[in-house]
């Protein structure tokens, strides 16, 4: 039991992955499909910072005293992985707007029935 309450964060991320998954395989919608895709990226980005954690670890300042250091590579990382990610979902929404103008709809279904209908 102690095995599933010490790592209660990566199930919280292999949770959150199967939603944002889910969402994205599931919905028609395609505002709910970025969505999902939003949810999928906030998983894998507590996953990789759950994984980079250093228990005891202290800031990469050298001082007396200290020997366990925590590497700031990876939240560095995960701060560019989150600007890059705004920028995506503000170009998938985009792109939303434009299709919603084009076809009427943002039902995947009803833009492929009106594709295939031409």
């Amino acid at each position: 039991m102690d095995f599933f309450i010490g790592h209660y964060n990566y199930w919280i991320a292999i949770f959150l992955m199967m939603v944002g998954f889910y969402t994205v395989i599931s919905r028609g919608n395609l505002v709910k499909k970025i969505i999902g895709l939003n949810i999928f990226q906030v998983s894998v980005f507590l996953l990789y910072i759950s994984v980079s954690t250093v228990k005891g670890g202290a800031a990469p300042i050298i001082t007396e005293g200290i020997e366990l250091y925590s590497n700031p590579l990876p939240h560095v990382l995960i701060l560019t992985a989150i600007v890059v990610g705004v920028a995506t979902t503000a170009l998938g929404l985009a792109l939303v707007v434009r299709i919603k103008e084009a076809y009427g709809t943002i039902e995947e279904d009803e833009i492929h029935a009106q594709d295939h209908s031409l």
